[in-house]
C-alpha cells in the first residue's frame, strides 16, 4: 500500500498532515481549518480520521469546524482526554489502530506536555511528532521532565533510521543556528544549514525530515555521544543530565 502524505502550512508557522491511501484520509493536528479545508476541496478529498497529538490549541483550535463538515473518528491520549476536544477513540502508548488497512502505532512521548503523542506509520515509513521530535530540535519541556523528555526522544530515535519525521512548525533555521553553537564542526550539520537556507529562500517547508538526518545533526538527538558532551565540557555527566542542559541552552537561546 501507498500513501500521500501533504504537508499544511497553517498559522503563522505550524504545521498539518494530510494522510491518503486506500480510498481514506487522515489528518494529524488542526492548526486552523480554512488551509485544511482549501487543500481536502483541491484534492476532492473527504476527510475520515483526525489523530491529535496534544491539547495545545494551536494544535486543536479547527477541530470543532472539521468535525462540523465531515464525519470523522477524532483519535487522542486517553491520560488527556479532559483536554482534548472529544474522542471517539482514545489510545495509550502501545496501542495499535487501522488507518485504510495499515497499522497505526500510538507512542507516548510526554515531556512538552503530559500526555503528548506521536502516530507511527510504518507502511508509510512516517511518524507524526508534533512538538515531541521537531527538525534539528524538541519542544520545550513544560509540563514533563527533562528524564521525561530524554526517555520520549530515545524512543522516537529507536524508529527505523529511514522513518520520515512530520513535526509541528517550521521553526528549522533557528533550531540550525542554535545547534551549531553545540557541534560548530559537525560536516553533516553545516551541509543541512546550507539545505535549510536554500529551502526556505525558495519558500518551502522543511519538514519532513529524515530520522537519520536527525540523528546526525540534532543536538537533543545527540545528548549522549562522547563529542558533544566533551564540547559541553560534561564528559562525566550522564545522557539525560546532558540533554537537559542543552535543553537549557536552547530555552535562553
Amino acid at each position: 500500500m501507498t500513501f500521500e502524505i501533504i504537508t499544511i502550512p497553517c498559522r503563522s508557522d505550524n504545521y498539518a498532515f494530510l494522510i491518503h491511501g486506500n480510498g481514506r484520509t487522515a489528518l494529524v493536528d488542526v492548526p486552523e481549518a480554512a488551509p485544511i479545508l482549501a487543500e481536502l476541496d483541491r484534492r476532492g478529498w473527504q476527510l475520515d480520521e483526525i489523530w491529535i497529538t496534544h491539547h495545545h490549541t494551536d494544535h486543536v483550535e479547527g477541530v470543532p469546524e472539521l468535525r462540523d463538515r465531515f464525519d470523522v473518528r477524532v483519535v487522542g491520549a486517553a491520560t488527556d482526554a479532559r483536554r482534548l476536544p472529544p474522542l471517539d477513540l482514545a489510545v495509550s502508548d502501545g496501542d495499535r489502530f487501522d488507518f485504510a488497512g495499515a497499522p497505526v502505532t500510538v507512542m507516548d512521548v510526554s515531556g512538552h506536555t503530559i500526555g503528548h503523542i506521536a502516530f507511527h506509520l510504518p507502511a508509510a515509513k512516517a511518524v507524526f511528532t508534533a512538538d515531541s521530535l521537531m527538525a534539528l530540535g524538541c519542544g520545550r519541556v513544560f509540563e514533563g521532565t527533562m528524564e521525561q523528555m530524554w526517555a520520549s526522544l530515545s524512543k522516537l530515535a529507536a524508529l527505523p533510521p529511514d522513518t520520515m519525521v512530520y513535526s509541528g512548525h517550521e521553526y528549522t533555521t533557528t533550531n540550525a543556528r542554535f545547534a551549531q553553537t553545540i557541534e560548530p564542526d559537525n560536516p553533516a550539520l553545516l551541509y543541512r544549514i546550507d539545505m535549510i537556507n536554500a529551502a526556505r529562500e525558495r519558500g518551502e517547508p522543511t519538514v519532513p525530515s529524515q530520522l537519520s538526518t536527525e540523528l546526525e545533526t540534532n543536538p537533543f538527538l545527540r545528548a549522549g555521544l562522547a563529542q558533544v558532551k566533551s564540547n559541553l565540557n560534561m564528559s562525566g555527566q550522564s545522557d539525560a543530565e546532558v540533554f537537559a542542559e542543552i535543553r537549557h541552552r536552547k530555552d535562553s537561546f
